[in-house]
């Protein structure tokens, strides 16, 4: 270890002193840290100087890297915005990272269109769309985007139906909507409906009222009195809402964010409040069990600076961010030229210390308090659950990592195996993985589940689990054994998880149910859990989420299939043109209603094509009725 410091001390001195970003791996070739420099030699060769000085995770660190590389960038800012998008693309193991990967919802108004309309969307794209939020819910994002829809009667069609319409559909009869698709209302007065629900969203509530008002005034003059009463009932339907919301500056148009932390040992939750036109809209809690905030070793500049950065990557970036600690004027300035770069726009990052700012900080800073008692509560509860896990299953130490594998078919075809990954308890989606099962022909689990463990452990880059869970009793069990001892793998522990059986007793007239049962290697009976611990929640969650993934895969390709050999008897088309009208219409519906002149705008599809496919199609769909009908009649 000592020779392999010693070469990259001395590799050190020749690096460039320009700004960069620099990438350190570990023996295995995997990235586990990436950091950002202004100086690129000055900031590394820090780690191999001082060592008495470093906090136990910086010389974990030092202690595992063998390989360092860097990628130079023309300024501090390019390297602060190259950091955040290595870090969400590798994960590395020391970086402080955001792990929450729930995607909070905004609503999307495609103000670009012509006709635009609202949607909920999980990403800020640059598209020329308008985004508001984040939402604590999509239920809340959908119940907003459903009141703005009847209230400002915007289309709630998807572009594509939008398009191919040739006369107004429910919605339009029901007066719901204005009918754009037909030109029964001008692009202008359209447009102006949804400057209204724009207004609503940007919280200009009074400009909103005082428009309703006067159009509904106008109305009753002109003895359009259901017009009139409509426009009045709007008025009461968004001042019932404004009521709810918390109002901090009545007369503010800025967004802002309120950032704040609290934390321990046990590590620190960082809390945002989002402020949009004065009202607070929700709030989003980031929990890091890698950083003590009270701790010397800890600097706030640094790791708080890395997480903004990584949060502002994907999520809307107001006109200005709070915060509750002064991380001095360089960072302040990085930071703030980093959003300008993202937004296009001057974007203000300060430390609060004006009354109004001060209050919202406060706010944040009481609300990180409360959700970090109850997120360590959570933590420790999971802790225990693993800890029970451990204790049962004889394992070496608490599982960090446990890997579930689950096959699934539709009487032999089609089929697929998932895995699912948990890491300290807790879903992390990016590590799951699905498989197409390609040796196996006909129904054959144990076979599937060889290729899929085989094929699993064959990549040597991924991170070994702490324990293996196979859904399955005995015989699935085995064959874990068997493809882990051919693979030198005998070290990772392996469970077999079968589940509960309900069996109808005739003589008694009752049913009887048994428990989940846990089998391990040589152990003839199965180890049980109570169905209330943490532990029984924690393996049966994740049995029931891989499931849900290979269920969810298998019937994608199922889908695909079907689709794909209704497309196989029309004469004309090959592969190629059918994966051209697979990557424009999403299902067999949508090429059956499109228009012709839609299909025949494909690339290397013609008039006469189009309409051969479409006729097809709905000749085909035609006989599926009349079988149907049959069917039923017999």
């Amino acid at each position: 270890m000592s020779d392999i410091f010693d070469i990259l001390k001395e590799r050190i001195k020749e690096f460039p002193t320009q700004s960069g970003v620099y990438l350190m791996k570990n023996q295995l070739d995997k990235i586990i840290y990436v950091g950002k420099a202004k100086n690129l030699r000055n900031r590394v060769k820090n780690y191999f100087t001082g060592s008495k000085d470093h906090s136990a995770k910086t010389k974990a660190l030092v202690f595992n890297i063998v390989e360092i590389e860097y990628l130079l960038t023309k300024t501090e800012v390019e390297a602060f915005l190259l950091e955040a998008s290595l870090i969400k693309k590798h994960r590395p193991k020391y970086n402080i990272r955001l792990k929450d990967d729930k995607s909070y919802p905004y609503i999307q108004l495609s103000w670009q269109n012509d006709y635009p309309r609202l949607y909920l969307s999980r990403k800020v794209k640059k598209d020329g769309s308008l985004y508001f939020g984040p939402y604590t819910s999509g239920g809340a994002v959908f119940g907003t985007i459903r009141f703005l829809n009847r209230l400002f009667k915007i289309r709630d069609c998807t572009d594509h139906v939008f398009k191919t319409r040739s006369r107004p559909c429910m919605t339009h009869q029901i007066g719901r909507c204005t009918a754009p698709c037909v030109q029964l209302i001008s692009k202008e007065d359209y447009r102006a409906d949804v400057e209204g629900a724009k207004d609503f969203l940007k919280g200009r509530s009074k400009k909103l009222i005082k428009d309703l008002e006067k159009r509904m005034h106008i109305n009753a003059g002109e003895e359009k009195f259901e017009v009139a009463a409509k426009m009045r009932d709007s008025m009461f339907a968004i001042k019932s809402i404004i009521e709810k919301q918390t109002v901090i500056n009545d007369t503010s148009e800025k967004d802002q964010d309120a950032v704040s932390f609290f934390g321990d040992e046990r590590g620190v939750l960082i809390e945002t409040i989002h402020i949009r036109s004065g009202r607070v809209i929700g709030n989003r809690s980031h929990f890091i069990n890698s950083v003590n905030p009270n701790s010397e070793e800890e600097d706030p500049r640094e790791w708080l600076a890395s997480v903004l950065n990584q949060y502002y990557e994907d999520n809307f970036i107001p006109d200005e961010v709070l915060l509750s600690v002064d991380l001095g004027s360089d960072i302040h300035r990085l930071l703030q030229d980093v959003l300008k770069a993202r937004t296009g726009r001057d974007v203000i990052v300060r430390f609060a210390t004006d009354e109004k700012g001060h209050a919202l900080v406060e706010m944040a800073s009481t609300n990180a308090k409360a959700h970090f008692e109850k997120q360590v509560s959570k933590e420790e509860e999971k802790k225990q659950g693993l800890d029970e896990i451990r204790s049962k299953l004889n394992l070496p130490k608490r599982p960090f990592r446990i890997e579930c594998f689950d096959v699934s078919h539709f009487q032999g075809s089609e089929t697929v195996a998932s895995q699912v990954v948990f890491e300290d308890g807790v879903p992390s989606k990016e590590h799951y993985r699905r498989y197409k099962i390609k040796t196996v022909a006909g129904i054959d689990d144990f076979a599937s589940m060889y290729e899929v463990l085989k094929r699993r452990f064959s990549h040597a880059e991924y991170d070994e689990p702490d324990l293996l869970v196979v859904d399955g009793g005995k015989g699935q069990l085995s064959q874990a054994v068997r493809i882990l001892q051919e693979l030198g793998k005998t070290h990772i522990p392996v469970v077999g998880l079968a589940k509960a059986r309900t069996e109808s007793n005739f003589k008694s007239e009752t049913v009887d149910s048994t428990e989940e049962r846990f089998y391990l290697p040589g152990r003839a009976n199965p180890v049980v859990f109570k169905t209330n611990s943490e532990a029984y929640q924690i393996l049966v969650g994740l049995r029931d989420e891989a499931h849900r993934f290979a269920i969810t895969f298998h019937r994608e390709r199922r889908e695909k299939s079907s689709l794909e050999s209704e497309l196989d008897y029309i004469v004309g088309l090959g592969e190629k043109r059918k994966k051209l009208l697979l990557q424009k219409f999403k299902s067999i519906d949508e090429i059956r209603d499109a228009e012709v002149e839609d299909i025949a705008a494909v690339k290397s599809f013609n008039r006469v094509l189009a309409e051969r496919i479409i006729l097809q199609l709905q000749e085909s769909e035609d006989e599926k009725s009349v079988d149907e009908f049959e069917d039923s009649s017999d």
